[in-house]
Order: C-alpha cells, then structure tokens, then sequence
C-alpha cells in the first residue's frame, strides 16, 4: 500500500473515532479519542499520525488535533526497534 493510502487511512481512522466521541461531554471527547488511540494504535501507526499532524494535520478533525498533546508520540528510539 503507498504511503498516501496508509496516510488516508489513518486520517479515516482518526476521524471515526473523533466521529465516536463527539457525541460525549466535550471536556470528555478530546481525551477520550487520546486514550483510545493511546491504547489501540500501534507506535507505527501514531508516528504516521503524527507526521500529518505535523504536516498540518490536513483532512482530520479538529477534535483528532485538539487531542493531539494527549496522543503519545513514539520515541525515535522506538522508530529504529
């Protein structure tokens, strides 16, 4: 699969479970996409989200990326393992 399609995705992915969480109390819905995406998508997967978000994080929802600083960013250290 090329990257752009792994990119795309993602971006679907994301916006599924931002699409989820709309729907709690917003002081919930931020964290609440963190702590799924924290517990279910592997480090590849959240280092690939991580390069749209800073890419400018085009085509996800603006409550994927208000639950970004919650997302754990893999560490290089685990990019090379």
């Amino acid at each position: 699969m090329s990257h752009d399609k792994i990119q795309a995705k993602l971006v679907y992915m994301a916006n599924q479970i931002a699409t989820f969480f709309k729907s709690q109390p917003a002081e919930e819905a931020a964290p609440g996409v963190a702590t799924h995406i924290n517990k279910f998508w592997e480090p590849r997967m959240r280092r690939q989200l991580f390069e749209i978000i800073d890419q400018g994080g085009e085509g996800l929802s603006p409550l994927v990326l208000e639950a970004a600083p919650l997302i754990h960013r893999p560490s290089e250290a685990a990019k090379s393992a």
